[in-house]
């Protein structure tokens, strides 16, 4: 068991998802193992495990959810992927779903595997390298909390397939930029994040060009 009861854990994710016990200790083991490894490299500024559960579980598993009630993907991209969300969540409620985490800095690269270990994540792949090296697309991108947006954005943008969707988790106050950063994208409208964050889920769909 982790350091956070799954009672707690279920309590905390009610406003964003209900989860049954199994992955409730999944997510105890990956808050130890987060809060392990934050002691030595700086994967989240959150130290408290209650607002970890809050802020980067809740928001991960409710755009996920919404996500895949929308439209199940074959493959999925997680752009940036630092301590693993969005999509180390993801991955834990679609299994079906083969989920890529980019991630260029190899100290957090190093975590993320252990990670995908200890959960048994057999759908998971960490890409420990720059996404300008990946080679391959996606049928959805998802893009959290990432350093340089403005460069990150069009590179979701390549890493999409034609027709595919890329999934931002941003400020409210970001999503009117971003619409006019990328002009291969059609965007929805935002959904609010619940909890009263300000953060927004803004999903795109990527053009099909037509030759």
């Amino acid at each position: 068991m982790g350091c956070v009861e799954t009672a707690a854990i279920a309590q905390l994710l009610e406003p964003f998802i209900e989860l049954h016990e199994s992955r409730l200790r999944a997510i105890s083991t990956y808050i130890d193992l987060l809060l392990k490894w934050n002691a030595r490299i700086n994967l989240t500024g959150i130290r408290e495990s209650g607002e970890i559960v809050q802020r980067h579980f809740g928001e991960s598993l409710f755009a996920a959810k919404y996500l895949l009630e929308q439209q199940m993907p074959q493959t999925a991209i997680d752009l940036g992927s630092g301590a693993g969300f969005p999509g180390v969540p993801f991955a834990m409620l679609a299994p079906e779903v083969q989920v890529t985490l980019i991630e260029s800095q190899q100290k957090k690269a190093t975590f993320l595997k252990e990670l995908v270990h200890a959960l048994g994540l057999k759908n998971v792949k960490v890409f420990g390298d720059r996404a300008e090296n990946y080679p391959g697309t996606a049928d959805l991108v998802m893009l959290r909390a990432v350093e340089k947006f403005t460069r990150a954005l069009p590179m979701a943008a390549r890493l999409a397939k034609a027709g595919g969707r890329i999934a931002l988790m941003i400020g409210s106050r970001q999503t009117e930029p971003t619409r006019k950063l990328s002009s291969d994208v059609n965007w929805a409208n935002g959904i609010d994040v619940p909890c009263g964050t300000s953060r927004q889920l803004l999903i795109g769909t990527k053009f099909i060009k037509v030759e």
